[in-house]
């Protein structure tokens, strides 16, 4: 009976706070960690956390914070599923499951984006379309994915669907083209596997040139469907400015771009630079990179489709000389071959954007106990203000040169 008054308390409390909270689904989505603690709040437990896994390595310097932190994601993505006395819903996967939590508006997330998704839903059922089962394997609504160029205003929808038959499909353009007029380019994404990936491999625009185009640090770039680009728009502004002056280019050094997506180190730092060279494993991306150079006017970019790792041993295994090298792995961090080989090449200096503390802090271990280099200093940037997770730009010596 105890027992049964304190889980009674305790299910009160947890609806109390749900109640109290800026987010309705907060309890249920687990995305946003700090959802109802004030900023200021989230910017000091960040540079702990921060200073805590990487004071050893050097100096943490104050976190770079937002002035604005709301809806400041410029890609929204939604799950669409069938829930019984609901019908089609669209969210996001409650944490560690599969189960879709029905999501109206989002803190996160750029405004137009979440009423387009919503615009697709009505429509969804207005056009009797059925939402995808995992489950069963059947129906045509898998996803919804949005993307909104920050300075250009340019928006994508990719519809993500089990095949590539979409009914009505002039008629469902057109309604949803009415509706947000602010659309520039609709796609179908055909996924027809059973799996967790969002996008599948076959594409078809059906409204638009197929991408949007967007402005970052004085570069316009072309973005597609899956072009890896930053989410936060104002903070990777903040993030790259100080890479760049971590680099401390002086116009003559060849460098390195490494996992360098649609090209956007590159190219903010091109102007810069002598020569730069970037690399990317996503073709996509690479494509995209290419044209983003051209349409720039930049000369001195070169973008190659490779694993960072093989391509910097082979550089070290052709003797060639690199003086700085930009590194923004994923969040598993880098790998030793591409350590080891950064080790070969001994650049100058290394500017290391990580996007998880813990993988940066042990490749960090890695690089500084089998080599000459040493960590300078750090800034964490908050890339994802209301979440836990924390960016940091580290800026690396090889120490058989002068220091600073």
């Amino acid at each position: 009976m105890e027992k049964n008054k304190v889980d009674g308390r305790e299910a009160s409390k947890e609806k109390k706070d749900r109640r109290q909270s800026l987010c309705p689904v907060s309890g249920k989505c687990g995305g946003c960690q700090f959802v109802d603690m004030p900023y200021k709040a989230q910017l000091k437990r960040k540079q702990r956390q921060a200073e805590q896994l990487l004071k050893e390595y050097g100096k943490v310097r104050p976190i770079i914070g937002m002035e604005e932190p709301a809806h400041y994601r410029n890609k929204v993505h939604a799950v669409f599923a069938f829930q019984k006395g609901r019908g089609i819903v669209s969210g996001i996967y409650q944490e560690r499951s599969h189960r879709v939590v029905p999501v109206e508006s989002c803190l996160l997330e750029n405004q137009k984006a979440g009423e387009i998704i919503q615009s697709v839903r009505q429509l969804a059922k207005d056009f009797k379309l059925k939402a995808y089962d995992e489950d069963s394997g059947y129906g045509l609504l898998r996803h919804v994915l949005v993307r909104v160029g920050h300075i250009t205003g340019e928006i994508m929808v990719v519809l993500v669907l089990g095949s590539p038959i979409l009914p009505s499909k002039k008629n469902f353009v057109n309604e949803l083209c009415k509706l947000h007029p602010e659309i520039t380019t609709i796609l179908i994404n055909v996924n027809n596997k059973r799996t967790s990936m969002v996008l599948g491999e076959k594409e078809q625009v059906i409204y638009g040139k197929g991408y949007i185009e967007d402005e970052l640090c004085g570069r316009r770039f072309k973005i597609s469907a899956k072009s890896f680009y930053q989410v936060n728009s104002v903070q990777t502004e903040a993030l790259y400015a100080k890479a760049a002056e971590y680099a401390r280019l002086t116009g003559k050094e060849t460098v390195v771009d490494a996992y360098c997506g649609i090209g956007t180190i590159a190219l903010a730092v091109a102007g810069q630079a002598g020569k730069v060279i970037g690399v990317e494993l996503n073709r996509d991306a690479v494509r995209d990179a290419v044209t983003n150079a051209r349409v720039n006017q930049i000369k001195n970019a070169d973008f190659y489709q490779n694993d960072a790792g093989r391509f910097l041993t082979q550089m070290a295994d052709a003797g060639e000389k690199v003086d700085v090298v930009f590194m923004d792995p994923p969040r598993s961090g880098s790998t030793e071959e591409f350590l080891d080989a950064l080790i070969r090449i001994r650049p100058e200096r290394v500017v290391y954007i990580s996007c998880e503390p813990e993988t940066l802090a042990r490749d960090l271990k890695y690089l500084t106990g089998k080599s000459g280099y040493r960590v300078q200093e750090m800034t964490p940037v908050d890339m994802f203000p209301f979440t836990g997770n924390i960016e940091v730009v580290v800026k690396m010596q090889y120490c058989g040169k002068e220091k600073n």
